[in-house]
């Protein structure tokens, strides 16, 4: 459903097989499996996440859905992004459990109060540095695409927002396993890798990582995800879009 702002033009959808309402961008970077994926991996135990980046919400608002146990910061840069995601959680009546705030992920030495207060922290970076590739006309595709800092820059923001043995969560473009590992090495232990692939056979697409502040446990692998057999989603895939399913990133 199509509503109109009075800054840019949104759509209103359904998440996780319609349990949770999404107002978010008609065009540009809009809400989808990375989303979803990111969500179905938050930690079990965590109660307390914040969403690094969070646009209209999405990551955060599901999160929160699947752990409802958990309190959870949904932190922004842009304002009217940050007032849609306050609209958002309004809308799936979320208000004692969620806040909205703009928070630039660069700058957070002067967030005092955010500082080391979290037991994790879900994000979904823009994945090009700015510079690194064209940059799309369209406003929300750019910002939600291109950083205008560098990766190195948003991790340190990450570890700014953990506690001690606060686990980051994270997803990726699979290419950029190089500068995910370098970002992430020696700042976070226990790291833990799980490669998305598109269907069986095909390059992976997407990678999730998740990490532990101050851990210097060993790097491991676990088994693949496998989005879709044919035009389908798999089964295990098609229940973490219903909300039906967790995703684990611990071995």
């Amino acid at each position: 459903m199509s509503v109109e702002t009075a800054i840019f033009p949104v759509t209103e959808d359904t998440l996780l097989g319609g349990t949770l309402r999404l107002r978010q961008r008609a065009k540009g970077h809009r809400a989808g499996s990375d989303a979803v994926l990111l969500a179905a991996a938050a930690p079990q135990g965590a109660q307390t996440m914040a969403d690094l980046g969070a646009a209209s919400g999405a990551v955060g608002l599901m999160a929160a859905l699947l752990r409802p146990h958990a309190r959870v910061s949904l932190l922004e840069q842009e304002a009217a992004l940050v007032a849609l995601a306050q609209e958002n959680i309004a809308l799936n009546a979320l208000q004692t459990r969620i806040e909205a705030r703009a928070v630039d992920a660069f700058r957070l030495g002067g967030e005092t109060d955010l500082r080391e207060h979290f037991d994790a922290v879900l994000t979904n970076p823009p994945f090009f540095e700015t510079g690194a590739t064209r940059i799309s006309p369209e406003p929300g595709r750019a910002s939600a695409h291109h950083m205008t800092g560098d990766l190195h820059r948003w991790i340190s923001g990450v570890l700014t927002l953990l506690k001690p043995k606060g686990e980051l969560v994270m997803i990726h473009r699979a290419d950029h396993l190089d500068a995910v590992l370098g970002a992430c090495t020696g700042r976070f232990g226990a790291i833990t890798l799980r490669f998305v692939h598109p269907r069986a056979g095909e390059p992976a697409s997407r990678l999730l990582i998740s990490g532990i502040k101050g851990s210097r446990a060993p790097l491991s692998v676990l088994p693949p995800l496998v989005l879709h057999e044919g035009e389908a989603f798999t089964p295990l895939a098609d229940a973490l879009h219903k909300g039906q399913a967790a995703l684990s990133m611990r071995p």
